[in-house]
């Protein structure tokens, strides 16, 4: 008898305590889900790291949280509640463990191998840029506002593509930085097209063409520029500026003449005397034109210059000290241009005498 009631009393203790672990667990469960209802991610807005450790490395390094906040990596589910007596008695399966971080890399390189971040959202199918991103553990990408969203309004926490249920989220920022890159790149295409065309504008003003046609393009298209900037800088009348230029111009020929025949003068007598006496010291012998002999101004009489008088070989004396045959200057000064052309040999201008 009094085994049976020992059996009677400890059955329903384990009824009593069987019935008090579901109920707390209905009533968790319970309350759970209504917070769950109004605010699916009561945690995503929190002010700091929760871990310690990630707290005191902001603060060492002297970066402001919302700055690390960007470059870094979390997980933005929060805590998982403590397991209820029912759970602890194996009467109800226990919630799944957390995601390791060697298990969120290993989701995160099949979302990468996926191509999840360079595809726009699956809730609104707009881009990602640089908006927030979260990563799911299984391995599907959305916009944080996106995924918050769609939670308020299903009411339950379901991934929007595979329809897992009880999943977690981390915070991501893979799309900024691809973004990021692209418009990089860009600004770099549009920097490098820029260069070359302003490159190949200047090589087109200062290079000619090797075509025939083009080339006289370019040739006339840079005389009329020169022509207009010439324009352009005679601020008065072209013609009022080119008489000007033509007087200028007579003046200092004018000048030139007046210096000219001021500076050579015809000599006298007693100066041609000196100027034979330096040619005799030159031992000069040849005519420069011809390069025959001259008259030897060294012969002691006349009639030895008179051979070569007789042979039309007469010489030419010029007051700069030089020889000629006077059929040879006279030559030279016939296919001279100038109105009175200088010595053959120094330029300077001349009178001469024979010899």
């Amino acid at each position: 008898m009094a085994m049976r009631k020992g059996l009677k009393f400890k059955t329903s203790n384990k009824l009593v305590i069987t019935s008090a672990a579901f109920q707390d667990h209905i009533t968790r469960s319970l309350l759970l889900s209504n917070l769950s209802l109004s605010d699916p991610l009561p945690r995503c807005k929190r002010e700091g790291p929760r871990n310690p450790q990630a707290r005191r490395t902001v603060q060492e390094t002297g970066l402001q949280w919302q700055d690390w906040r960007e470059a870094s990596e979390y997980v933005l589910d929060p805590a998982p509640p403590p397991l209820t007596l029912a759970q602890k008695m194996g009467l109800v399966a226990a919630p799944a463990e957390r995601l390791m971080e060697d298990e969120w890399m290993q989701v995160k390189a099949r979302s990468a191998q996926q191509g999840e971040s360079t595809q726009p959202c699956a809730i609104c199918r707009e881009e990602f840029r640089l908006q927030p991103q979260v990563l799911l553990s299984c391995s599907h990408v959305f916009h944080r506002a996106c995924l918050q969203a769609f939670e308020r309004f299903s009411g339950r926490k379901c991934c929007p593509m595979c329809r897992r249920e009880q999943y977690e989220t981390r915070l991501i920022h893979d799309a900024a930085r691809l973004f990021r890159h692209h418009c990089a790149t860009r600004i770099q295409a549009c920097w490098r097209g820029y260069v070359a065309r302003k490159w190949y504008r200047h090589t087109r003003k200062t290079v000619s063409p090797k075509d025939k046609r083009l080339r006289r393009k370019f040739f006339e298209a840079k005389l009329q520029e020169l022509n207009d900037s010439f324009v352009r800088y005679c601020h008065t009348d072209t013609e009022a500026f080119l008489s000007d230029i033509d007087r200028s111009l007579s003046s200092s020929r004018r000048v030139f003449q007046q210096l000219e025949s001021k500076s050579v003068s015809e000599p006298q007598e007693n100066d041609w005397d000196q100027i034979q006496s330096q040619v005799i010291q030159r031992g000069v012998r040849d005519c420069p034109i011809c390069l025959t002999a001259l008259c030897d101004l060294n012969l002691p009489t006349e009639a030895s210059r008179s051979d070569h008088q007789q042979q039309g070989r007469r010489t030419v004396l010029l007051s700069c000290s030089h020889l000629f045959h006077q059929l040879c200057l006279e030559a030279f000064e016939s296919f001279t241009a100038d109105s009175r052309p200088p010595c053959p040999l120094c330029r300077s201008v001349y009178h001469k005498k024979l010899i």
